[in-house]
């Protein structure tokens, strides 16, 4: 058995000795059945004479129904805690017959009489109720009121009951525990919806959803006491008395032993007519008693809290060696080992590369908070997140990595660190002691590029032709720089403009390398399982699985005609007759049938830049050649695309100075004639 196996049992034991009560406590007498139907039944009431305390206590089981023997009332609750019995007594309705012309009286109205029972009508637990238009009045004769209450009609449709307040209904408290009383009720109209009113005594929690002529009988609370003789055959302590004050001004013995009370929580488990808690027979000596009970206590509390505290502070150091065993099974399966080896040959490596423990990213991303999450696709899920540093960075949760490519993953993971380009999204570390690897780049704040072409947000921000020839012109620069200017070449494998972000002056960055591969120097193209995005996948790839530097050559040349069209990749409307059709098929259906501008963002239809627009357009249409050798490599097209950005930027200047002589000459005619 493991060590956090043991301590989980040794911890279960302790909280059931802990937890459970000493013994169970019986509610009903040795031998008795303590229950009828849903209602617990305990002493001293008993379901056969032998079981209760006398006559007055017997409970009769009729089909699961308890009834009360004495009154041949339905017992719906006893409770030990509170010394009541909750039972149904019957209601008197007074309806109308139509010809009443003036208020009606009711006269002794049948009240359930509790003389000669120990029970009383309790005066904490009840109220009295009257349901009609008038006035009710409980009374002990015709010139002895105890309580009152008045109501008024209100004749619009009865709703559902939630308080009575007044209207229709109202409510008041009893002076007195009870054993008889008398209601009058007076009703000056009766309300048209109903046609009947009636007054009653309730349990002061009862409130019926509504009231109907239906209702027959209602809750009420009764208290118990017993006789002297009675509290000597089952009682410790029966000089100890408190009393019940009745509505004669008499005082009935209630014979509950003061300094023997229970707390709330024990009064239910725990019958007082059965066995006494402070002990039977003992004389209490309350302040003797009081000081060692203190003293037991707290003795008992402090030591189970450190019982406790020992317990937690051992499970809290299992629990984190278990996670370092995790976190270090993680690390060098995620091939920790090999990437300290790696940075440990190069100092350059090391100072750009840094390896995050789990506790410092849990802590930026709060736990990976879903909340955080700032994008998800093919290659992991990327949140946002901020370092003890303050620098906010994005970290990509990576899909889990094959254990046969560790040695592949970490040494792209080591080149990637090297990559140093304005518009390359910077690595800056990762994680290995995690399930799957967590990386760590720069954040970059403007969203993706995608976002800005198809979301049309041009009140906001103006998605201008020049915009769209420097991004085109840096992105491609940044390929260029993977190609072919680094010492070992990266291919990305998954351009496309969801995988280009902006900061916040717009400026380009390459991101999401997790489909890139690296290749030597002397190899030309990769033989791997197809990857990448449908739209932006390179034919010949797709066909013969040999990627090549030309494979991102045709993404990009995609992503341009996004730029130049604001049209997507695949069409997903089916609104246009050729939607059916890629976006990259149909651009080269338009440039071969010379109607490029059928296919171009209206945006850019000025003849100003036409032949910019030209320019790339014909770039793109080398890009997606369907043959790669026929393709030019990404430095090629960084540098036609810087050449036409030079044109244009000559153009723009060009026309300023032209536009400022003419603004010039009519300002100042002088000037063009010599004079």
């Amino acid at each position: 058995m493991s060590l956090e196996n043991l301590f989980s049992l040794l911890f279960l034991l302790v909280c059931i000795i802990i937890f459970s009560p000493a013994k169970v406590r019986a509610l009903a007498k040795p031998g008795c059945n303590d229950t009828c139907g849903n209602v617990r039944i305990p002493y001293p009431f008993g379901i056969s004479p032998g079981c209760a305390l006398n006559d007055s206590f017997i409970i009769i089981c009729n089909s699961s129904k308890p009834y009360l023997s004495k009154l041949n009332l339905e017992v719906l609750n006893v409770s030990l805690q509170n010394r009541t019995l909750t039972i149904y007594i019957p209601i008197t309705h007074f309806c109308s017959s139509g010809t009443e012309t003036s208020a009606i009286t009711g006269w002794n109205i049948n009240t359930t009489d509790l003389a000669g029972t120990p029970f009383f009508y309790s005066k904490t637990y009840n109220k009295m109720m009257l349901f009609g238009c008038g006035n009710a009045v409980l009374n002990q004769s015709e010139f002895k009121i105890l309580s009152s209450c008045a109501s008024t009609c209100e004749f619009s449709t009865p709703q559902v009951i939630t308080k009575c307040y007044g209207v229709n209904c109202c409510e008041t408290t009893l002076p007195f525990y009870l054993t008889e009383y008398h209601l009058k009720l007076t009703i000056s109209r009766f309300n048209s919806s109903t046609n009947c009113a009636s007054v009653f005594l309730a349990d002061q929690n009862w409130l019926p959803e509504k009231f109907s002529q239906s209702l027959q009988s209602v809750p009420v609370v009764l208290a118990w006491t017993m006789q002297r003789a009675d509290v000597n055959a089952v009682y410790a302590c029966p000089n100890e008395i408190t009393y019940l004050e009745l509505e004669s001004g008499r005082n009935f013995e209630t014979f509950i032993c003061p300094n023997c009370k229970l707390e709330a929580a024990d009064r239910e488990q725990i019958n007082p007519y059965l066995e006494q808690p402070c002990g039977r027979g003992v004389i209490i000596d309350p302040e003797k008693t009081n000081k060692k009970a203190v003293l037991v206590g707290a003795f008992t509390n402090l030591s189970v809290l450190f019982l406790i505290f020992c317990m937690f502070t051992l499970y809290n150091l299992v629990k984190k060696r278990r996670m370092r065993r995790i976190k270090e099974k993680f690390f060098k399966r995620n091939g920790g080992l090999l990437l300290q080896q790696q940075l440990s040959t190069d100092e350059n490596v090391m100072e750009r590369t840094r390896i995050f423990t789990a506790k410092e990213l849990d802590k930026a991303t709060d736990q990976l908070n879903e909340n955080r999450i700032i994008g998800q696709g093919g290659q992991g899920i990327v949140y946002k997140g901020m370092l003890t540093d303050g620098k906010i960075v994005a970290i990509k949760k990576s899909k889990k990595v094959d254990e046969r490519q560790l040695e592949q993953f970490i040494n792209e993971v080591v080149i990637l660190s090297q990559v140093n380009h304005k518009n390359v999204v910077k690595l800056l570390g990762c994680c290995l002691e995690t399930e799957v690897p967590l990386l760590v780049y720069e954040f970059i704040p403007n969203g993706t590029l995608s976002s800005l072409v198809h979301n049309r947000t041009d009140d906001e921000f103006p998605f201008t032709w020049h915009l769209r020839l420097r991004i085109a012109g840096e992105v491609a620069g940044a390929l260029a720089y993977l190609h072919s200017a680094i010492s070992i070449p990266i291919y990305h494998r998954d351009i496309k403009s969801s995988n280009i972000l902006l900061d916040q002056k717009y400026i380009a960055k390459v991101s999401d390398f997790g489909t890139s591969r690296s290749i030597a120097i002397d190899k030309t193209h990769l033989t791997t399982l197809v990857k990448g995005t449908f739209g932006y996948l390179d034919p010949e790839y797709f066909q013969s699985s040999q990627f090549t530097e030309k494979s991102d050559v045709y993404s990009f040349g995609v992503v341009l005609v996004e730029l130049l069209t604001r049209k997507k990749p695949i069409s997903s409307s089916g609104l246009e007759e050729d939607s059916h059709l890629s976006l990259a098929t149909r651009f080269l259906m338009s440039m071969d049938e010379n109607r490029l501008n059928s296919i171009l963002d209206p945006q850019i239809l000025d003849r100003r830049i036409e032949e910019e627009v030209a320019g790339v357009a014909k770039l793109s249409q080398r890009c997606l050649n369907l043959k790669g050798k026929e393709r030019p490599t990404m430095k090629e097209v960084a540098i036609e695309l810087e050449n036409i950005k030079l044109s244009a930027n000559l153009q723009a200047n060009f026309m300023t100075e032209e536009s400022a002589s003419v603004v010039l000459s009519d300002t100042n005619p002088s000037w063009t004639t010599g004079r």
